[in-house]
């Protein structure tokens, strides 16, 4: 019997009620906190290439905004459900937090299958889904980005359909959009970068040499390949298995990143990279070697397959990829996980410049957004290490203590009008 895979909602609530526990919050603010403060689920006609009407369905979640504007990338997926937006909101108002930027948390989705869909449709897609939500999004109430199977061409879109109802431009509504259009430079690689620079940190504090070290890429799309590339001329660590959805590849001697991302996209997957022996998804996870990141799905590294990682490090690139009856095996196992919510927040750190940079009609160079990435960054590990190590609790409780500890305070401060 194949191991059932936990909801991802349900998880997320797992998580807060740890750090509820550990914060002692009052009842009444871990009460709304365990609640989205608004879900929105609509249904909309798009007409496909072949002339007929297909009706779609999309979602956006809109967690908590104690701390500022409402943020979160929006996906599209065959599998994208109400449960699992909710979890990826919730788990966004704590990254802001964690990130200490004026965010708070939310999520959207379409249930589609966008790789059997063509451009044209995808943009009738996007521009119904947009105005559909109409006035739920905007630059001062919740600010779209690219997340799975989306990218700055669909924020493009996004940001053309929401002016046009305007009437005027406004940048600052998406991140994560073309340089053109307002876009940040350093903004397509920040998450992956944000995942590197924790690894470096991850192995400081754990005096792990990483020059030479190996690693493993489960999802080596946007995040993982940036990932790979960029920890490798960082530590000069070395890459030795990366998948996507259609398979696997594992080399002990190494694999050259670039080369690994230019055969995929020339193929459209890793699989079949000359001196790759395939592998397995889940093989992968398996896989012998010091790091692990995990860059693809929720629901990744369960209990089962937590038994079998040989990770010294994992890093979560991904959003909710390890379960919580996981994080015990690992705890017990020793492995120095960083969460999702710190690991992968520098995508979100940048869409945050990036936001600034439109409002301000400002432009700051590369070198600019990656310095202060690196500073807000290594800072959030930082904090949450701290918490870690005094509290004596692994680094998924400290980064949700942190998280969730901002936030309620919010709340709390806030008060409830009227």
């Amino acid at each position: 019997m194949p191991e059932k895979r936990p909801d991802a909602f349900a998880n997320a609530l797992e998580q807060l009620r740890i750090a509820s526990e550990r914060l002692k919050l009052d009842e009444g603010i871990h009460r709304m906190l365990r609640e989205p403060k608004k879900v929105i689920r609509v249904t909309f006609p798009v007409r496909m290439d072949s002339g007929k009407i297909r009706i779609f369905k999309g979602y956006r979640v809109q967690y908590n905004d104690a701390r500022g504007p409402f943020k979160g990338g929006i996906r599209y997926h065959p599998e994208v459900s109400l449960d699992e937006v909710k979890a990826l909101a919730a788990w966004m108002t704590w990254k802001c937090s964690v990130a200490d930027i004026p965010f708070g948390g939310s999520k959207g989705g379409v249930v589609c299958d966008p790789k059997r869909m063509s451009q044209g449709e995808l943009e009738r897609l996007t521009r119904r889904f947009t105005a559909a939500l109409g006035d739920a999004i905007g630059p001062d109430v919740d600010i779209p980005a690219p997340d799975v199977y989306t990218n700055a061409q669909t924020m493009a879109w996004i940001l053309d359909t929401y002016s046009q109802m305007k009437g005027k431009m406004v940048p600052a509504v998406v991140t994560g959009k073309p340089i053109a259009l307002g876009g940040s430079l350093g903004r397509d690689a920040a998450t992956g970068r944000g995942a590197a620079i924790c690894t470096r940190e991850a192995a400081r504090v754990n005096r792990m040499p990483l020059k030479g070290a190996s690693f493993a890429v489960q999802g080596y799309g946007n995040v993982g390949s940036n990932y790979a590339v960029i920890l490798e001329a960082m530590t000069g660590a070395r890459m030795v298995a990366a998948s996507d959805s259609r398979g696997g590849i594992y080399s002990k001697r190494g694999l050259d990143p670039r080369k690994v991302l230019a055969h995929k996209e020339k193929t459209g997957s890793v699989v079949g990279f000359p001196g790759g022996e395939e592998v397995s998804n889940e093989e992968l996870l398996e896989t012998e070697c010091d790091v692990l990141c995990p860059a693809a799905f929720e629901n990744q590294i369960t209990a089962n397959v937590a038994k079998k990682v040989r990770a010294k490090v994992v890093i979560e690139a991904a959003n909710g990829p390890t379960t919580p009856e996981a994080d015990k095996i690992l705890d017990g196992a020793k492995v120095f996980l960083v969460p999702d919510i710190l690991a992968n927040s520098g995508g979100v750190m940048v869409s945050y410049l990036e936001w600034v940079q439109d409002l301000q009609r400002l432009r700051w160079t590369e070198d600019e957004v990656n310095g202060m990435l690196e500073e807000k960054m290594t800072g959030a590990f930082t904090q949450v290490h701290k918490e870690a190590a005094s509290g004596g609790v692994s680094m998924r409780t400290a980064a949700l203590v942190v998280g969730v500890g901002r936030v309620a305070d919010a709340v709390k401060t806030l008060g409830i009008w009227p």
